[in-house]
């Protein structure tokens, strides 16, 4: 019985979720209901795993996790859902109530960093944090052949990267000398010197620098005072454990002899940020390949992928490569494309963002745009990812147009104008007001003045890449479709003024991944109107 159970449980899924939409009045409607439903059925019924892409504006609107949350429910065994604390939130006051009680489900439901037990048999609900945490140290916190629904992997590498960062902040260094009292004025001078040399190092907007070879000695130096490491704080054991991987994997003769010539390695970042103002630094260490180190964690149990805008490709070979995903069914849903199209102006003839005219050129396009859309209603973003020009646009928005200008705040009038950064915006345009008008002034290609990511571009050219379009492009592509998936709602317009959209080969790229759209070429007033149906002409 059994396993007729297990066979059929597609097709129970499918019904009972198609009973419930059909009675829920005024419910969101998302045509992939019943598919996504059926996927995560079958997948948790073959025990094979799946990566399912909802698209960027189903992501931003939550509404396919009723689809997987059904599929849980009605699962005969016990099922991990991995979420952020707001989605947990919100699958426990509204998706799992309301499906519990139409499914009359009786499944346990918890909470937690750890399995709850050997002979549960529920859902459990835990964060993406304590997940890896687990299952990185393999110690047990979430027993295998448990199938596992991760919601929102957009962000799975950020994730597992932050897991696997080992660090070494400045309280580490009291720490160290109270263990190693005998070697306190070894460590304080060392602790010494490393400062003087990080802040050798010209400031950036980062506040973050890769580690230079004079820095790897000092350490080393540091390291060889011990006699054993068995007695030093845990941090710094872990750190030197990997400290020595880095140093045993490094050739003297690829150096530049350079006091700060900087350390990149095919295998790790190793980094330093700085605290000027109050004359501190932290260390940290990251693993550069994360395919071999996730690999077997996949292969415990069966996982359900589920992102918005992972990668334009359905099989998302990029994404899969970087983390280690081999046997994956894939699936993305199209989107909508009457009621989800924009208008997209991007203009021709604007200064490229590198060069000295663009900042004036940038201003006086916002400004209009500000201007013609005034009358209409609705909340404008304007996204600057240079963050002087961020201060300056604010500012002289805020001259012009009072309290209604606000930079990186929450509290907006209906027709507010943001200015903000791309994370500022990624973290909470979901409790914000859809915009009306969203200004970008450049593509957020990950900027190569970033020492973390000049670590990462230099490991491609390494191994003989094109670390453009494997790293920057996917990168910027996904984050461009996150950001104007809000603006989709109300069909509102979005204006690209980084020309490299219409003047380099891959804004073909560019423009097929915020599709669909309809092109503008010009400004009128009558584009802002709230009654506008189409006013392309491209």
């Amino acid at each position: 019985m059994l396993w007729d159970e297990k066979r059929v449980i597609e097709a129970e899924v499918h019904l009972s979720l198609h009973n419930f939409l059909r009675s829920q009045e005024g419910f969101p409607t998302w045509p992939h209901h019943l598919t996504m439903a059926r996927l995560v059925a079958r997948a948790l019924r073959l025990g094979r795993s799946a990566l399912i892409q909802v698209g960027a504006v189903c992501g931003y609107q939550g509404r396919y996790r009723t689809s997987f949350i059904a599929s849980a429910l009605m699962w005969h065994g016990p099922v991990i859902i991995v979420a952020s604390a707001t989605v947990q939130q919100r699958l426990l006051n509204i998706e799992i109530p309301r499906l519990q009680q139409w499914l009359s489900a009786n499944k346990p439901i918890r909470t937690g960093e750890v399995w709850p037990g050997s002979d549960f048999q529920g859902l459990l609900l835990t964060s993406p944090q304590a997940w890896l945490k687990g299952q990185l140290a393999d110690n047990g916190s979430f027993p295998p052949n448990i199938p596992t629904i991760i919601d929102g992997v957009d962000d799975l590498e950020d994730w597992v990267r932050d897991q696997l960062t080992q660090d070494i902040q400045p309280h580490d260094w009291e720490q160290l000398m109270l263990a190693c009292p005998q070697e306190a004025e070894v460590i304080r001078e060392a602790r010494v010197q490393l400062t003087h040399e990080l802040f050798q190092h010209p400031e950036n907007p980062y506040h973050c620098y890769l580690i230079s070879q004079r820095e790897i000695e000092i350490l080393q130096g540091l390291y060889s005072s011990f006699e054993s490491i068995s007695n030093l704080p845990k941090s710094w054991q872990e750190f030197w454990l990997l400290f020595q991987n880095l140093t045993e994997d490094f050739s003297p003769t690829t150096i530049t002899p350079s006091p700060h010539h900087p350390i990149t390695l095919s295998s790790a970042l190793f980094w330093a940020t700085i605290a000027r103002r109050q004359g501190l630094f932290s260390l940290h260490y990251a693993p550069m390949e994360l395919a071999k180190i996730l690999a077997p964690i996949w292969q415990r149990q069966p996982v359900v992928l589920i992102g918005s805008a992972v990668e334009p490709e359905t099989e998302v070979p990029l994404f899969r490569q970087r983390l280690g995903l081999e046997d994956v069914t894939c699936l993305k849903f199209s989107s909508d494309s009457q009621g989800e199209a924009i208008q997209l102006y991007a203009p021709y003839k604007l200064p490229l963002p590198n060069t000295p005219e663009f900042q004036g050129a940038f201003i006086h396009q916002v400004r209009t745009l500000v201007c013609l859309s005034a009358t209409s209603p609705g909340m404008t973003v304007v996204l600057v990812g240079d963050v002087p020009l961020k201060a300056r646009v604010g500012a002289i928005l805020a001259s012009e147009f009072g309290s209604r200008v606000q930079v990186e705040k929450t509290c907006l009038d209906e027709n507010g104008i943001l200015v903000s950064g791309w994370e500022f915006w990624r973290s909470h345009q979901d409790v914000l007001p859809a915009p009306r008008l969203l200004i970008i002034a450049t593509l957020p290609l990950p900027s190569l003045e970033n020492p973390l990511v000049a670590g990462r571009v230099a490991h491609y050219k390494r191994s003989h890449q094109d670390w453009f379009r494997l790293y920057l492009l996917p990168t910027a592509l996904s984050e461009l479709q996150r950001a104007i998936a809000p603006v989709r709602e109300n069909q509102g317009i979005v204006a690209l003024l980084d020309s490299r959209v219409v003047n380099r080969s891959y804004g073909a790229q560019i423009l097929a991944a915020l599709s669909p759209l309809a092109r503008l070429n010009y400004l009128d007033p009558s584009l802002f109107s709230p009654n506008n149906e189409d006013n392309s002409n491209g």
